[in-house]
């Protein structure tokens, strides 16, 4: 496994690559690898011959208010992790090496950067965007596997890929769950215990949405069914809560007939966690 800490070495490695006649597939992370980073890997490894791993902690994405500082991060522990997989080099650039004396160009969609966790967080996504296309005009992937636990991240960066025609595929991955179904995230670590015994009812409101999406409700009613069993973690305090196209992202109202994501950000503290699910009634109606 080569580490690569600069553009030029990371180019180099691809460029020898590609002279073998082998593809190349990446995974974008901010370290502090977890399960849920590694299933990417595998996943990236059974549609290339060489897989990249990045590991950078993008100052961009981050609000004057979040938590950059305290971002959990562990890179020898991460790149012992990487060892053990089907990892051909990892990209570990410094904040300096990626945005040298300060760039001045962003990469945005407009459409879905300013929805959902976007107007939670503005200027998320425009960061999020930015690096992305950065790192894809860096590495020069054929392919790329995102997690589909940032509904909202993929959903914008395929959509940045078919506007910017980018020559690369884009794979989504089913979320990695712990055992007690919470969602895999290197922000778990910080969750205390009280708030980590909580933080279930996250998978069970989704839980109890998809089952109840099986008889076609209304999205009042699944709204009121999600918040119901949020309220049971006392010690979170729900951000949002939103049923959009699976698809689009577009908001829906009335009767559910199509598939449907819904979207979950509950913080704990200073821990704020995402989740997903995409739901749909046994029968669609016209």
């Amino acid at each position: 496994m080569q580490i690569c800490p600069t553009k030029q070495d990371v180019r180099i490695f691809v460029a020898a690559t590609r002279r073998g006649g082998m593809t190349v597939g990446l995974v974008p992370t901010m370290g502090y690898l977890h399960e849920g980073h590694l299933s990417l890997v595998r996943e990236a490894a059974r549609h290339s011959d060489k897989v990249i791993v990045s590991i950078f902690v993008n100052p961009t994405q981050f609000g004057a208010n979040e938590d950059l500082a305290s971002y959990p991060r562990d890179p020898d522990r991460d790149l012992a992790l990487l060892e053990e997989t089907n990892v051909a080099a990892v990209f570990m650039p410094s904040v300096e090496e990626m945005y040298g004396d300060g760039g001045d160009t962003y990469v945005e969609v407009p459409s879905l950067s300013g929805i959902l966790q976007g107007a939670l967080r503005p200027d998320h996504f425009r960061g999020v965007s930015t690096v992305v296309t950065k790192l894809f005009n860096i590495v020069q992937p054929d392919l790329a596997v995102f997690g589909e636990k940032d509904y909202q991240q993929l959903a914008l960066i395929r959509q940045m890929v078919r506007d910017l025609d980018m020559s690369l595929k884009i794979i989504g991955h089913p979320t990695v769950r712990e055992a007690d179904g919470l969602a895999m995230s290197s922000r778990n670590v910080r969750l205390t215990a009280a708030d980590r015994a909580q933080a279930i009812a996250l998978s069970r409101a989704l839980s109890a949405a998809e089952d109840c999406a099986k008889t076609a409700p209304m999205i009042s009613d699944l709204d009121n069914l999600v918040r119901g069993q949020l309220a049971e973690a006392s010690n979170g305090k729900v951000e949002s809560v939103d049923f959009r196209d699976a698809l689009t992202l577009a908001p829906l109202e009335g009767r559910l007939v199509r598939p449907a994501v819904v979207l979950l950000a509950v913080r704990f503290g200073k821990v704020l966690l995402i989740d997903q699910r995409v739901i749909a009634p046994d029968v669609l109606s016209a």
